[in-house]
């Protein structure tokens, strides 16, 4: 398959947990949003969570102010519960990423179970497909899994990168190389299956290239390493690399 164009949607919740570590009104997402865009960001992402430790009801209000008059697409992600699906249906965000949630975590561990769950989720994507959003699951790259992403009629899945990332950086190359592979069939069967394919979490400068050479993957949302860089380099160097190493990985990719 030849490699298309990969859109760089960046996450900016992590501006929001630490204005909330001293409760104040900054740094704003929303400023961080709009230098995003200006940087080369294709799209912003934002998890609005049920207990709000970082992103907040007015954050997606702003966000999605914003992201309507730079004519961007805003990434809501949220766990499939009455209240989240009440809040995008208020707000028709152009993409709603379905993904687990649980209280006691620090960072979403793991991909949806649309094998058992998907009796809450197909309602859910069919809501929210009406309202005119694209809707994603965070998933696994399991085929039983993506399987199911198809038949609850989800038009995209993201695959989860994180346990990739975590070998890369911990220098288990066999382990790494087989969980890469595991990625890059994942989003084969899913592109079969007439699936838009995504990818994030835990993505690095170190992990990009690896990810970002895989040819059916159309989008890469990154937003934790991009805003602990920005302290070091800035926020708009940071995305302006990332998209760099993005292309050139594309670029090799097609050669």
């Amino acid at each position: 398959m030849k490699p298309h164009a990969l859109r760089l949607g960046v996450n900016i919740d992590h501006v929001a947990t630490i204005r909330n570590a001293r409760g104040e009104s900054y740094p704003e997402p929303l400023r961080a949003a709009d230098l995003a865009l200006a940087a080369g960001a294709d799209g912003i992402t934002a998890h609005l969570r049920e207990d709000r430790r970082h992103i907040s009801d007015a954050d997606i209000d702003a966000l999605s102010d914003l992201c309507r008059k730079r004519g961007k697409p805003l990434n809501l992600e949220m766990a499939v519960t009455d209240e989240m699906l009440g809040i995008a249906l208020a707000h028709k965000p152009h993409a709603a990423c379905l993904v687990p949630e649980r209280r006691e975590e620090v960072t979403t561990e793991g991909g949806l179970d649309v094998v058992r769950g998907h009796n809450a989720i197909a309602p859910a994507v069919r809501a929210l497909k009406a309202a005119g959003s694209r809707v994603s699951l965070f998933i696994e790259a399991d085929p039983a899994q993506i399987a199911k992403a198809a038949e609850v009629e989800a038009q995209v899945i993201e695959l989860h990168t994180g346990a990739y990332c975590e070998a890369v950086r911990s220098g288990h190359a066999a382990e790494a190389e087989r969980l890469l592979g595991r990625l890059a069939a994942g989003a084969r069967q899913a592109v079969q299956l007439g699936l838009e394919v995504h990818a994030g979490h835990g993505i690095d400068f170190a992990t990009v290239r690896a990810v970002a050479a895989i040819p059916e993957l159309a989008e890469l949302n990154i937003g934790h390493f991009l805003i602990g860089e920005a302290i070091f380099t800035g926020l708009a160097p940071a995305i302006q690399r990332m998209r760099a190493l993005m292309d050139a990985a594309r670029a090799e990719a097609a050669a």
